[in-house]
C-alpha cells in the first residue's frame, strides 16, 4: 500500500520582499543613469547592504523638465506591509557643484518634526541606510561616467499620506506621509521589523522630549486607559502591540526613569508566563497556570476545575469573580519584566485593563 504521506504537499516558504529603501534606491539609480546616458534601462539592479543584488522592473520611466523620473511598485512579498504595491517614485535632478547628494520629501513622504529620530528636525523621513544606498549608487554611476555626482533626489509615494495613517508616524513626529525605511533592503514576512523599529524610535523621541515616564501598551483600549490613569503625553505612549520583548530589550540599552506596561488580561497573562511575543499565533496562555493561581487565592475546587478546562483566559477571569486574579497576574508579569530588564535602573509597574478600560490589576509603585 502506498504511503499517503508522499502525496502530501508542503506549504511553500513565505516569499520575502523589498523595503521602500531598496525600491527608492533602484528608482534613483535608474533615473540618474538615464540623466547620464540619455536613456532608461528596462530593468535595474542594485546592491543591498548584505551583498544581495536584486533586479527591479520600472513602473515609470520618463524625462521631466528638470531631470529624470523613475518609479517602482513595491513588492513586500508575503508580508502584510502597509506599503505593499505602493508606487515609489524618485525624481533626480542635477544639483549645484560640490553639493553632493541632497534628499527631498515629495508628496506622500513625511518630514521629521520632533527630535530623537536618526534624521534631524526638518529633514525628510528617509532613514540613514536608504540614504547610504542611494548615495553609493550615485557615486558608482558618477565614477563610471566621469560625472560630479551632485544630485537632488526627491522621493514620493502614491497615497503616502493616507497610508501613513495606518502607521505610528504621526506619534513619532513624522508628518505628511510615510518613511523610507530598511536596514537590509529585504522585508522578511511577518517579522514586523517596521513596527519594532517604530517602537524603538518612540523611546528615542520620548527621551529627546525629556519625558521620564513612558507606557508600552498592547492595544488601543489599554493605551487610552493608561494615558488617563497617569495623565501621560501622547509622545510617552508606545504602541508596542505584541512586541513586549522588543521593547524591553531596547530599554536595557536605552533606559528611561519609569516604565508602565499596560494591556488586557490575556496578553499580560502571556507576559507573566514568560512569553515576550504576545501574538496569538506565536504564544498561548497557560490556562492551567491561571487555574493554579485561583486555587492559591482560595477559590473553591469546583471553580478551579472549571478554570482548568476553560476555553480562554477571559473565561478564567470571569470565573474568578471577586478573587484578585488580575492583581496576581500583574505581580507575576512585573517579576518577569524586572528580570528581563536586569540591571537597568528603571522603575516599572504593570497595569491590566478589561475591555471597557477598567483597571483590574496593578503591580509596582
Amino acid at each position: 500500500m502506498d504511503d499517503d504521506s508522499s502525496l502530501q504537499t508542503k506549504k511553500p516558504p513565505l516569499r520575502k520582499g523589498w523595503s521602500t529603501g531598496a525600491c527608492a534606491t533602484a528608482a534613483a539609480k535608474a533615473a540618474y543613469e538615464a540623466l547620464l546616458t540619455g536613456r532608461f534601462a528596462e530593468r535595474v539592479t542594485i546592491t543591498l547592504p548584505r551583498g544581495e543584488t536584486p533586479t527591479f522592473a520600472l513602473a515609470k520611466a520618463e524625462f521631466s523638465a528638470a531631470g529624470a523620473r523613475a518609479a517602482i511598485i513595491k513588492d513586500a512579498g508575503d508580508d502584510p506591509d502597509v506599503t505593499h504595491q505602493a508606487l515609489i517614485q524618485v525624481d533626480v535632478e542635477i544639483g549645484a557643484v560640490g553639493e553632493g547628494v541632497k534628499f527631498l520629501a515629495g508628496r506622500g513622504v513625511g518630514t521629521v518634526t520632533l527630535p530623537g529620530l536618526p534624521m534631524a528636525v526638518g529633514e525628510p523621513a528617509i532613514n540613514p541606510v536608504p540614504r547610504k544606498m542611494m548615495a553609493a549608487a550615485v557615486a558608482r554611476l558618477a565614477a563610471e561616467h566621469n560625472a560630479p555626482g551632485d544630485v537632488e533626489i526627491t522621493i514620493s509615494i502614491a497615497d503616502g499620506e493616507s497610508l501613513a495613517e495606518h502607521t505610528m508616524n504621526a506619534r513619532l513626529g513624522i508628518l505628511g506621509g510615510l518613511s523610507i525605511l530598511g536596514t537590509t533592503g529585504i522585508v522578511t514576512p511577518y517579522s514586523c521589523a517596521a513596527w519594532i523599529a517604530a517602537v524603538h524610535q518612540g523611546v528615542d523621541v520620548a527621551a529627546a522630549a525629556g519625558l521620564r515616564h513612558i507606557a508600552g501598551a498592547t492595544g488601543k483600549t489599554s493605551e487610552s486607559a493608561v494615558r488617563a490613569l497617569y495623565g501621560l503625553e501622547e509622545q510617552a505612549l508606545l504602541e508596542m502591540g505584541d512586541f513586549a520583548g522588543a521593547l524591553l530589550k531596547y530599554l536595557r540599552r536605552h533606559p528611561v526613569a519609569r516604565l508602565t506596561i499596560a494591556g488586557g488580561f490575556a496578553k499580560i497573562s502571556k507576559l507573566s508566563q514568560g512569553h515576550m511575543d504576545l501574538h496569538s499565533g506565536r504564544s498561548e496562555v497557560d490556562i492551567a497556570a491561571l487555574a493554579t493561581h485561583l486555587s492559591a487565592l482560595g477559590a473553591a475546587q469546583e471553580i478551579v476545575d472549571k478554570a482548568i478546562v476553560a476555553p480562554s483566559a477571559g473565561a478564567v477571569l470571569a470565573l474568578a469573580g471577586e478573587f484578585p486574579l488580575g492583581q496576581c497576574v500583574a505581580a507575576e508579569a512585573l517579576s518577569v519584566i524586572e528580570e528581563r530588564l536586569s540591571d537597568a535602573e528603571i522603575i516599572v509597574d504593570v497595569t491590566i485593563f478589561d475591555r471597557s478600560g477598567k483597571l483590574i490589576g496593578h503591580a509596582g509603585p
